[in-house]
C-alpha cells in the first residue's frame, strides 16, 4: 500500500471511494454515519484536495483508503482539557479515515495513522487529535493500540450525526 497527497484531477476517483463506503458500510455494525453530499461534502473533499491535506491509500492504483489530515477542528475542542498545550497550527488533525469495506480487516487503517504520525511528526507537529463517534469500537481500539490517549467524550455537531456523543483522542508526538 502507497499512501500519498491525493491530486484535483482525481476528485472524481476520491467521491467514488467515499460513495462506495457509504454504500458497503451502511448495513455494518459499526459504520461511520457518514451521508453522500451531506458528511463528507463535496466541496470539503475537493478543497481538501485543492490544499493539499487529503491523502489517499492505494494498491494498485485503485484508491482503498482516504483521509484528510489539516488544523481544523470541531467547535468543542477549545473546551477540552488537552494533554499538551498547542497552537492550532502544531495540531494535526485527522478527518475522515476510511478503508474500503474490501479492504477492512487487514490493518490498513492503522498503516494510515502511523503514516499520519509520522508526516506530522516531519512537519514538526506537537500533537495528532481527532474525534470518533461514540458507538465506532474499533476505531476507539485502533487509536488506543496507536497510543493515542483518551481526552473526553463531548458533543459534537457535524451535518451527518447532528449533536451526537463523540470521545476525543490525542496522541502527542
Amino acid at each position: 500500500m502507497t499512501i500519498r497527497e491525493a491530486k484535483p484531477a482525481e476528485f472524481d476517483g476520491v467521491m467514488a471511494f467515499y460513495y462506495d463506503l457509504i454504500d458497503a458500510m451502511r448495513e455494518a455494525e459499526y459504520h461511520p454515519a457518514w451521508e453522500k453530499d451531506i458528511y463528507p461534502t463535496r466541496q470539503f473533499l475537493y478543497d481538501s484536495i485543492v490544499c493539499g491535506e487529503l491523502f489517499i491509500a492505494e494498491i494498485d492504483d485503485a484508491i482503498i483508503g482516504a483521509m484528510v489530515i489539516n488544523h481544523d477542528c470541531a467547535q468543542g475542542y477549545d473546551k477540552v482539557a488537552w494533554q499538551i498545550d498547542a497552537d492550532r497550527d502544531q495540531v494535526a488533525v485527522i478527518h475522515i479515515l476510511a478503508v474500503s469495506a474490501r479492504h477492512q480487516g487487514q490493518g490498513l487503517a492503522k498503516e494510515m495513522v502511523a503514516w499520519a504520525n509520522e508526516s506530522s511528526r516531519r512537519k514538526g507537529m506537537k500533537a495528532i487529535r481527532l474525534d470518533v463517534l461514540l458507538p465506532n469500537k474499533p476505531a476507539h481500539k485502533l487509536y488506543i493500540s496507536m497510543g493515542f490517549a483518551y481526552i473526553d467524550t463531548i458533543q459534537l455537531f457535524y451535518e451527518d450525526t447532528g449533536l451526537t456523543d463523540f470521545l476525543l483522542y490525542e496522541l502527542v508526538i
